[in-house]
C-alpha cells in the first residue's frame, strides 16, 4: 500500500479555530509588522508548533483570518443586495455595515494586509482575490438596478462598481489614519450618496405613477 503521507489538519479543528481567533486579536492589538507566531500561540494557549501545523506560517495564518471574515461579510452583503428594497435603503445599510466592520476590526485587518501586499506578491494576490468578490458583487448589483435609472450613462456595470468599491476602500483608509469628520467629511459624504439615490428613485416613482 502506498504511503499517503501525514494527515492534513482539519479546517474545523477546535485548535485551528482557537488559533484563528487569537490571530485576529493579536493582529488588531499590535499590527501585522509586530505580530509573531509566539504572541499568537500565547494568546491561543497552544504550542507554536500548532500554528505551523495548522497554517504553516504567520502569513498564512493572517490570510486565513482575512479569508474567513471576508467570506462571512460577503455573504451578508449578498443577502442585502438580494433583498427586495429600494437601492437607497441598501446603500444606507451598506454604510451601517461599514461602521460595524470598523468596530469588528475587519477593515483594520484588510488594510494591514493590503499594505503588506505592496511588497509581497503572494499577499497581494490574496488581497486581489478577496476584493474581487466584492467588486463582482457590486457589478452584478449595479447591472440589475440599472434599468431603474434608465441605464448607467457612459459607465459599464464594472466601471461603476470600481468607483463605488474604491470610494469605500479609500474612505476606510482615511478613517483608520484618523481624519475627523470636520476636516474630511468621509462618512457624511457616503450617506449623502444614499440621499441622492433616494431622490432619484422617488422622482422616478412619481414619474411612473
Amino acid at each position: 500500500m502506498e504511503d499517503s503521507g501525514p494527515a492534513k489538519p482539519s479546517a474545523s479543528s477546535p485548535t485551528r479555530v482557537q488559533i484563528l481567533h487569537a490571530g485576529k486579536a493579536v493582529l488588531l492589538d499590535c499590527g501585522y509588522g509586530s505580530m509573531s507566531t509566539r504572541r499568537v500561540a500565547d494568546a491561543a494557549g497552544v504550542p507554536v508548533s500548532q500554528i505551523h501545523y495548522h497554517f504553516g506560517s504567520r502569513q498564512n495564518l493572517v490570510l486565513a483570518v482575512l479569508a474567513e471574515e471576508n467570506a462571512r461579510l460577503l455573504e451578508r452583503q449578498a443577502r442585502l443586495y438580494g433583498a427586495e428594497m429600494p437601492l437607497w435603503r441598501q446603500w444606507e445599510q451598506a454604510c451601517d455595515f461599514l461602521e460595524d466592520d470598523l468596530r469588528s476590526g475587519y477593515v483594520r485587518v484588510l488594510q494591514e494586509m493590503t499594505a503588506a501586499g505592496w511588497s509581497d506578491e503572494e499577499i497581494a494576490a490574496a488581497i486581489r482575490d478577496t476584493l474581487s468578490g466584492w467588486f463582482d458583487l457590486l457589478a452584478d448589483t449595479t447591472g440589475k438596478v440599472a434599468p431603474r435609472f434608465g441605464g448607467l450613462g457612459p459607465f459599464t456595470a464594472e466601471e461603476l462598481a470600481a468607483l463605488v468599491g474604491a470610494a469605500f476602500l479609500g474612505i476606510e483608509t482615511m478613517i483608520l489614519v484618523g481624519f475627523d469628520e470636520e476636516t474630511v467629511p468621509c462618512r457624511s459624504a457616503l450617506r449623502s450618496v444614499g440621499f441622492l439615490l433616494r431622490t432619484m428613485e422617488e422622482h422616478d416613482a412619481r414619474q411612473r405613477s
